[in-house]
C-alpha cells in the first residue's frame, strides 16, 4: 500500500510492517499544523510590514500631505500672528493715546479660551500633538481678533464723540489773565504758607481780588458745592466725564448749584479767601482717573505760545503757595 511504511528486520532478512498507532498519528498531525500556523504568521508578519498595499500606499500619501498642510497653516498663522500685535501696537499706543482711553489689559490679550475637553475628540487622532498645537493656535487668534475687533468699536464709538470729548476736557484757565493779580504758584513741592514746610502742592494757585469771576475750563456737571470753614472752605468739584474733574477752592460765593450742567467759560463762582487761605486766591486742581495732574498742561486752548511759556516760567518758581 502506497500509505503503508515497511521497517527491514535484520534477523529474518525481510520487511515488516511498521504499525503507527493512533497517539503517533496524532502527535504528528499536531506537529504539522502547528508547523503551518507558524509559518503562516511569519509570512503575514513579513507581508504587512514589509510590503505595502496600494491602500496603504494612498492612506500614507494623504497622511503627509495633511502633516505639510499643517506645516504651511502653522507658518500662514505666525504671519496673523504678527500682523495682529503690529495692529494691537497701533490701537494701544496711537488710536487709545489720541483719545485719551486705558489700553487693553495684557492678561485680556493674552488669555485663551482653554477648555481641557476641548480637544478630547483628537485624542485618538495620529500626530495629536500637531493637530492640538494648530487648534489652540487658531483658537489663541480668534480669541484675539474677537477682543481687537469690540476695541476698535470703542476707538469709533470714540471718535464719533472726539467732538464731545473735547469740549469737556479742560482747556482754559480758570481765571482771566487781566484779572490776575500777581504770578500763579504752580504745581511741586511748595513752602506751606502757615506751617512754613515745604509741601507738595497738587494745584495751581491763581491770585485775584475778591469777587473776581472763575469759569468752568470744559463742559459738564457740579458734582459737588460745598461750604467749608476749614481747608478748601468754599469749593466746587465739576466732573467734565472721560475721566475728568476740576476742583475750585477757597471762593467767596458760589454760582451754581449741584446736579447743574455748565459748559466751558460759564462763571461758577468768584474768588475769595475761604478756608485755609492767607490772601485772595483761586486754589485749581485737574485730575484725571481720580488723581491729581499738574494743571498747566490743560491751557492750550485760550493762551498764546508766548503767554504760555511765561505762565509755566511763573508756575514753576519755588516759593510759597497761598494754601
Amino acid at each position: 500500500m502506497a500509505n503503508d511504511n515497511y521497517r527491514f528486520n535484520p534477523e529474518t532478512l525481510s520487511y515488516d510492517k511498521v504499525e503507527v498507532n493512533f497517539k503517533e498519528k496524532f502527535k504528528k498531525t499536531l506537529y504539522f499544523l502547528g508547523t503551518s500556523f507558524l509559518f503562516a504568521l511569519i509570512i503575514s508578519f513579513v507581508t504587512t510590514k514589509v510590503f505595502e498595499t496600494g491602500k496603504e500606499r494612498d492612506l500614507i500619501q494623504r497622511n503627509d500631505k495633511l502633516k505639510n498642510k499643517f506645516v504651511l497653516m502653522n507658518k500662514d498663522m505666525k504671519q496673523m500672528s504678527e500682523i495682529l500685535n503690529d495692529i494691537q501696537y497701533r490701537d494701544n499706543n496711537i488710536y487709545r493715546v489720541i483719545f485719551e482711553a486705558d489700553p487693553i489689559p495684557s492678561k485680556l490679550k493674552e488669555s485663551n479660551f482653554d477648555d481641557i475637553n476641548k480637544f478630547a475628540e483628537l485624542s485618538n487622532i495620529n500626530d495629536e500633538d500637531l493637530m492640538k498645537e494648530t487648534s489652540l493656535k487658531i483658537n489663541t487668534l480668534f480669541k484675539q481678533l474677537y477682543i481687537q475687533s469690540k476695541s476698535y468699536n470703542k476707538v469709533l464709538d470714540m471718535a464719533l464723540n472726539k467732538e464731545k470729548m473735547l469740549t469737556c476736557i479742560p482747556s482754559i484757565q480758570p481765571i482771566s489773565n487781566k484779572d490776575l493779580k500777581r504770578a500763579a504758584s504752580g504745581w511741586g513741592m511748595r513752602v506751606d504758607p502757615i506751617y512754613k514746610i515745604p509741601k507738595f502742592h497738587y494745584g495751581m494757585d491763581f491770585s485775584a481780588p475778591i469777587g473776581t469771576e472763575i469759569f468752568a475750563t470744559g463742559n459738564g456737571v457740579v458734582k459737588r458745592v460745598i461750604r467749608s470753614k476749614v481747608g478748601y472752605g468754599l469749593h466746587i468739584l465739576v466732573d467734565h466725564e472721560y475721566g475728568y474733574e476740576t476742583l475750585y477752592a477757597h471762593m467767596s460765593k458760589f454760582n451754581v448749584k449741584k446736579g447743574q450742567r455748565v459748559h466751558r467759560g460759564d462763571v461758577i463762582g468768584y474768588v475769595g479767601s475761604t478756608g485755609k487761605s492767607t490772601g485772595p486766591h483761586l486754589h485749581y486742581e485737574v485730575h484725571k482717573n481720580k488723581r491729581a495732574v499738574n494743571p498747566q498742561n490743560y491751557y492750550f486752548q485760550d493762551l498764546t505760545a508766548e503767554e504760555y511759556e511765561k505762565m509755566i516760567e511763573y508756575s514753576t518758581n519755588m516759593g510759597q503757595s497761598f494754601d
